[in-house]
């Protein structure tokens, strides 16, 4: 059995709608537009979400070329998260609260063919944590501290 990694995050919220967080000695800030009650300082959970989707799987790009000793010059992920926002407003509604559907495209600039983009970018995304834990249920608990 192997060592189980444990990432944490901690954040906080004063006043307002920003949520801060020194990870590792970034700071980092959500929040939400103007016409949401927030000050638009950063972005929102959600932007933040598909965001970090985008950044794992460049990043496993990025090693997984490293590892096939591919030059990949670069990278650009589009993720595109489509949902229903009445649940997350406290409205009723038959959908679920989060994302419906997350389209993930990239465009990927390197001495391969557009097979073996393919191949690759399917097998980077299969290698991606978080795309991992966006497809397959993920126990999540919640509880007060």
């Amino acid at each position: 059995m192997s060592a189980n990694k444990v990432i944490s995050v901690s954040t906080t919220m004063k006043e307002g709608c920003q949520v801060h967080a020194d990870i590792r000695g970034h700071k980092v800030t959500i929040d939400q537009p103007k016409q949401a009650g927030g000050t638009d300082e950063g972005p929102t959970p959600l932007e933040f979400f598909l965001f970090s989707l985008a950044g794992c799987i460049a990043s496993i790009a990025r090693i997984a070329a490293t590892q096939q000793k591919i030059e990949m010059r670069s990278i650009d992920i589009d993720v595109d998260g489509a949902m229903n926002p009445a649940g997350l407003l406290g409205k009723p509604t038959e959908d679920r609260v989060g994302f419906q559907t997350i389209t993930v495209s990239a465009k990927i600039d390197a001495d391969l063919s557009e097979e073996e983009k393919q191949a690759f970018f399917e097998a980077v995304c299969h290698r991606c944590p978080l795309d991992d834990n966006i497809a397959l249920e993920t126990k999540v608990t919640h509880s007060l501290v």
